[in-house]
């Protein structure tokens, strides 16, 4: 049937089968407050231990190379299992997927708070992105299950979009707290306390669902996948302490290029795909996927360079730091909030993530302008407050997007490809502007070296060399949210999405 055989409303519309066919409808905004608690428990993780691995290092002795695989550990895990985490929800039941990865990630984390060396450290840290990679895309899909009616949807996106925003710059608050007034193991165990919360509701709230049709896992395109997201991981981070002429970042990437592409085209020819690709090429999705990865490569270099500026070039503190990021945080909320309300049932996708992406370059931009004796206020403040209303306005459509007009046999696996385009992107961002910056420091210190005649002048040298090379990595950042503005604007369709009265899909 033609889009113009259908009978079509706007995004302010009730769907008439929401209320009757979903068991979720009447405790919605509960459902919303229990996924919100174990979304924000995901996010703020791959941040909150971060500010605690120096207190860490000193208490269980480990080497600096150690130290990396903490980080890269949860993002290997979490990153190469996504997909098979969607489609397993999509298959078993969100539920119960959504109540073990809960059950799992606690554990988990009861087990790195209480380790006794790095190894046991390490190995909690990949189990926790594990059971993340199943808990992710449930919470997504039971969002998308949950929420039909389209003005409704759009508030409840604009709530998981300030939530997936603000939960980096929470737990670098929240880890500064648990580090400087209670100890570093409770950047882990305060998972305890978020699981128990969504844990209780979740059972207590969701309805069982699964697939009408119960097809089998797609084992072929599973293992491919998997092996691909993790070499392509694995690269990027080996990349940001080997360098990128490293015969193993080398053979990592050129690895996950081989088996991305078999992905792709074992995913033309097998009766069940992992992930249809169907889903990725409708342009909505695809052009959400594209500001998702974009936006996460180039949010993360704010988080961990304007971290490092606060803390080593300002002398903040990690409490001080993390109070530093809450103006943004507040913003992406407010606006996050207003795009969910007013903007997304009204004004094109294609207008409002592609002006969020452009709020965001001239963020980065000024964040360019910083130096040694650069004021909070006049320079840092601004671009924050502008970074935080452009990424209001990518994260609320974007979430939507990414899974609107799925069927609900597909949410699962929709769920995981947004999530993944999200850690893929933070993962290259952070290695790829890492090594960029560690290559501008050293260069500067080298060129102006015959300055350094005194120890206060190579002291100073040293100072100005990392300035420069956080104003590389923001001009860098810059480039990259440009270029996602110009691609999301292309791949993007005009106008708001139309429903279908008679179905629950949407006519994209």
């Amino acid at each position: 049937m033609s889009v113009d055989h259908l009978q079509k409303t706007d995004l302010h519309t009730r769907i008439p089968e929401a209320s009757a066919d979903n068991p979720h409808h009447a405790r919605r905004w509960w459902i919303l407050a229990v996924l919100g608690v174990a979304q924000l428990m995901i996010v703020l993780d791959a941040t909150v231990v971060n500010i605690a691995l120096p207190t860490a290092q000193t208490d269980l002795a480990f080497s600096d190379s150690a130290r990396q695989w903490i980080v890269t550990a949860y993002a290997l895990a979490f990153g190469s299992l996504l997909l098979i985490g969607g489609r397993i929800a999509d298959v078993i039941g969100r539920k119960w997927v959504f109540v073990i990865g809960l059950a799992g990630f606690a554990i988990a984390s009861a087990v790195g708070g209480a380790a006794v060396d790095v190894g046991m450290l390490i190995g909690a840290r990949a189990v926790q992105g594990a059971f993340a990679a199943l808990l992710a895309p449930a919470i997504l899909s039971l969002l998308t299950t949950t929420f039909t009616d389209p003005r409704e949807r759009a508030k409840a996106f604009g709530v998981f979009g300030a939530i997936a925003g603000t939960g980096a710059s929470v737990g670098l608050l929240l880890g500064g707290i648990l580090t400087e007034y209670a100890n570093w193991r409770w950047t882990l165990f305060v998972n305890l306390f978020l699981v128990g919360i969504a844990l209780t509701g979740g059972i207590k709230l969701l309805s069982h669902s699964k697939a009408a049709h119960r097809a089998k896992l797609d084992i072929t395109g599973t293992v491919v996948v998997t092996a691909g997201l993790f070499a392509l991981v694995y690269g990027f981070s080996h990349a940001e302490t080997d360098g990128w002429a490293n015969g193993i970042t080398i053979g990592m990437l050129v690895a996950a290029g081989v088996l991305l592409t078999a992905f792709v085209f074992v995913q033309q020819r097998v009766h069940n795909p992992l992930l249809p690709l169907r889903i990725v090429l409708d342009r909505n999705r695809g052009g959400s996927y594209l500001a998702m990865f974009a936006s996460a490569a180039g949010m993360f270099a704010v988080f961990l360079f304007l971290t490092y500026y606060l803390q080593a070039s300002q002398g903040y503190s990690a409490v001080q730091t993390g109070v530093a990021f809450l103006p943004m945080t507040g913003v992406l909320v407010v606006v996050a909030g207003i795009a969910s309300s007013a903007l997304i049932p009204r004004v094109s996708a294609r207008l409002l993530i592609p002006t969020g992406m452009a709020a965001a370059t001239v963020a980065m931009y000024l964040l360019t302008q910083i130096g040694l004796d650069t004021s909070y206020a006049s320079h840092i403040l601004p671009s924050m407050l502008l970074l935080g209303a452009g990424l209001g306005l990518v994260f609320a459509p974007g979430f939507s997007l990414a899974t609107l007009g799925v069927e609900a046999s597909d949410s699962g696996v929709a769920s995981a490809a947004v999530n993944t385009v999200q850690q893929v992107g933070g993962s290259v961002g952070t290695a790829l502007l890492n090594t960029i910056a560690a290559t501008a420091g050293a260069t500067y210190a080298t060129t102006h070296a015959a300055g350094a005649t005194s120890a206060a002048a190579g002291k100073l040298l040293q100072a100005n060399a990392a300035v420069h090379s956080y104003t590389v990595a923001f001009w860098w950042a810059t480039a990259i949210f440009a270029v996602g503005a110009v691609l999301s604007a292309i791949v993007l369709r005009s106008g708001v999405p139309q429903y279908d009265e008679s179905a629950e899909t949407v006519v994209l």
